[in-house]
C-alpha cells in the first residue's frame, strides 16, 4: 500500500492556499490543515484579552494558558480555543490587521510548529501556511508555492469580507496586503520565501477548479 505523502503549499495572504488545499485534500482523501488559523487563533486570543500585540512574552503567555484545537467535523477544519468554536470569529478583518506581527514572534512560532509538525508527522495531509515547505514540513514530498498580484489577491478578500457580512474598502486591503506581504517576508524568523524545490503556480486570473487541476496533475505526476 503507497504511504501518503505530505503536501506542503505557502505562498502570501489571499493567494487562494485555503481554497485549493481544502480541495486538494478533498480530492485525494487527505486531511487538510490551515496553519494559519492556528495564528489567527492566537491572535484573537490575545485581542479578547486585552493584551498588548507588540509585547511578545505578553502574548505567548495567552498561548501558553489556552487550549488550542483543530478539528474535523463533517469534513471541515474547524478552530477551537478553549472548547469554543471560533472559526468564524479568527477571519475579523482586525484578526487579519494583526495576525502577521503575532506570526512574526519565535516563541508563538515554535510552540505551534511543534504541533503542526505532530498533525503532519503520518503523511496523508494538505497543510498550507507561508512556511510550510521550509520550516514545518522540511520533508514534504511536493512543496507548492503559489502566487497571484496584489490586485487580485485584494478583491479576492474583498468579496470574502462582504459575503461575512465585515465593512470592507478595496483600496484599503490593497495597502494591508503590500504591508503584510512585506512583513511575511523580512520578518527575521520562518520568512515567506519559495524553497529551491518548490513549484510555483500563479492563481492570477484562474478559476479555483483551474488552479486545483494544475496542482492535482503535479501531484499524481510524483506518483
Amino acid at each position: 500500500m503507497q504511504k501518503k505523502k505530505c503536501i506542503a503549499i505557502d505562498g502570501p495572504a489571499a493567494a487562494g492556499k485555503s481554497t485549493i488545499a481544502k480541495k486538494l485534500a478533498e480530492k485525494l482523501d487527505y486531511i487538510y490543515i490551515d496553519t494559519g488559523a492556528m495564528y489567527r487563533a492566537v491572535t484573537y486570543a490575545a485581542l479578547q484579552q486585552g493584551v498588548d500585540l507588540s509585547d511578545e512574552e505578553a502574548v505567548f503567555a495567552i498561548l501558553k494558558q489556552s487550549k488550542l484545537e483543530l478539528k474535523h467535523i463533517a469534513g471541515v477544519q474547524k478552530v477551537f480555543l478553549n472548547e469554543k468554536d471560533i472559526s468564524t470569529e479568527i477571519r475579523s478583518p482586525e484578526v487579519t490587521h494583526f495576525v502577521s506581527q503575532v506570526a512574526s514572534y519565535l516563541s508563538v512560532r515554535e510552540r505551534l510548529v511543534d504541533l503542526q509538525r505532530e498533525l503532519g508527522r503520518n503523511g496523508g495531509v494538505v497543510m498550507d501556511g507561508r512556511d510550510i515547505g521550509s520550516t514545518v514540513l522540511p520533508f514534504a514530498e511536493i512543496k507548492i508555492f503559489m502566487i497571484a498580484s496584489v490586485q487580485e489577491r485584494a478583491q479576492r478578500r474583498h468579496l470574502e469580507n462582504i459575503e461575512k457580512g465585515f465593512a470592507s474598502n478595496l483600496r484599503e486591503i490593497e495597502k494591508e496586503i503590500e504591508k503584510r506581504d512585506w512583513l511575511d517576508s523580512t520578518r527575521e524568523h520562518s520568512p515567506l520565501c519559495p524553497c529551491l524545490d518548490s513549484i510555483k503556480v500563479d492563481t492570477t486570473g484562474k478559476t479555483p477548479d483551474e488552479v486545483l487541476h494544475e496542482i492535482y496533475q503535479i501531484v499524481i505526476s510524483k506518483d
